[in-house]
């Protein structure tokens, strides 16, 4: 399996364990509850070696709520997902390091309800 699939899978399957609304590949419809977390885009970089692939894959996770004063219920998400990744060492073909992430979060007028919008890009290292 590709890397960057393998580790979305392994992201997907983990989050949903835990308490809150997962989705991926689309948002979810309007009139979704608030808070959810979305699985989005994934980006690979990758070198050849004589005997193994080894690289990069940079995987973005968004948080929203439709409550502005609960910034407190977005942070402690985002927390959660980042133990998650932290805790991600090995899946059936790659071994798997962190090696950065980036937390924002931030007003999002996007709807006629004011979100609050929280975005985890994590960088993973794959062996």
């Amino acid at each position: 399996m590709d890397p960057q699939q393998e580790l979305f899978t392994e992201l997907l399957l983990k989050l949903k364990d835990m308490e809150y609304d997962v989705y991926d590949t689309f948002l979810p419809p309007e009139g979704t509850p608030y808070p959810f977390i979305y699985l989005a885009d994934s980006q690979q970089t990758d070198t050849q070696t004589k005997s193994a692939v080894m690289g990069n894959v940079y995987q973005t996770i968004h948080v929203w709520h439709n409550n502005p004063k609960q910034r407190g219920t977005v942070s402690q998400m985002l927390l959660d997902i980042k133990k998650v990744c932290y805790k991600l060492e090995h899946t059936e073909n790659f071994a798997w390091m962190i090696q950065n992430v980036n937390q924002r979060i931030l007003p999002d007028k996007t709807t006629k309800t004011p979100l609050l919008h929280g975005v985890l890009e994590v960088e993973f290292e794959f062996s």
